[in-house]
């Protein structure tokens, strides 16, 4: 294979895997949403939750995005060093976007700054958003790819907090955003939540959050039960599906911290919506793909 079809196999893997994410969700958060909805006993929370199964459904039967705000895309990505179409690949997602935009379809959503545009291809400055670590010794290429819809991304915040604010501060800090502005994020959310040195790095953070799949936790202790905490306290809450009340508010609630400087405590949320894709695929250096987030994919 020439490095021309290489880029060219690449590009068309990576466009209809977005394309397909668009419209069908991953099986860790179609698991957890009817575990969600079985647990729910008001007429309301109930239908709700059966018009959330009965839209993919037809999602899929149609060949249609789920959601008409197919948000802007974002990767994120670990890519071997060794990975050996390292260097192309940012022309590689641009144009994987272009093409998933025309043929799944998805809404057009990148609209640049100040200029006041629309694109209509999905791409723009900065879109696709591009999040890189790169992997020393290695000569694969790991994928996270997102929709940052509208709704999901409205709670967004990052703030630092002194010192002396704790965790505490943290909590009321996660808790403010979650009675002010989740009941607009499309419940039940997964909540992501980023703490380190300053506000960039707890964003980041934030956002990786979001792509764990459902259900594991932070390997720290302290971090696990602080997530189980505000779990339950954001259920308590009462949102409910689509913010119209019920049993429980979240899919779950993921925290990723580093390191921070102990004059100050950043943190940050990101939000995903019940709607929540993400996909999850990985190439070896001869573009063999395997993807784990959804079972029985067909590219």
């Amino acid at each position: 294979m020439t490095k021309d079809e290489a880029v060219a196999r690449l590009t068309d893997i990576i466009a209809k895997f977005v394309d397909y994410t668009g419209k069908v969700l991953p099986d860790d958060v179609k698991k957890k949403l009817r575990e969600l909805g079985d647990q729910e006993d008001t007429p309301l929370a109930m239908a709700i939750y059966e018009a959330m199964f009965k839209n993919q459904e037809l999602a899929r039967q149609l060949n249609r995005p789920s959601c008409q705000d197919t948000g802007a895309i974002q990767f994120l990505l670990k890519c071997g060093a060794k990975f050996p179409y390292l260097g192309e690949l940012e022309s590689i997602l641009r144009e994987a976007v272009i093409q998933a935009t025309k043929n799944a379809p998805l809404r057009h959503n990148s609209v640049e700054t100040f200029d006041e545009y629309n694109t209509g291809k999905n791409i723009g400055k900065g879109i696709p958003t591009i999040f890189w670590d790169i992997v020393p010794d290695s000569d694969q290429l790991e994928i996270n790819t997102y929709m940052a819809g509208g709704g999901c991304s409205l709670p967004g915040k990052a703030m630092v907090l002194m010192p002396g604010e704790g965790y505490e501060g943290v909590t009321r800090f996660v808790m403010d955003i979650m009675t002010s502005y989740g009941l607009n994020a499309c419940p039940p959310l997964l909540v992501g939540v980023g703490i380190g040195t300053s506000v960039e790095t707890a964003a980041l953070l934030s956002k990786k959050a979001l792509m764990r799949p459902l259900g594991t936790h932070n390997p720290n202790e302290r971090a696990a039960a602080m997530e189980k905490l505000l779990e339950e306290g954001i259920n308590q809450i009462g949102l409910g599906p689509q913010g119209l009340t019920g049993k429980n508010s979240v899919l779950g609630v993921h925290i990723e911290n580093t390191a921070r400087h102990p004059s100050v405590i950043g943190v940050a949320v990101n939000v995903g919506c019940w709607s929540h894709r993400r996909g999850h695929i990985v190439f070896d250096r001869e573009l063999h793909y395997t993807i784990d987030s959804h079972t029985g994919v067909e590219l």
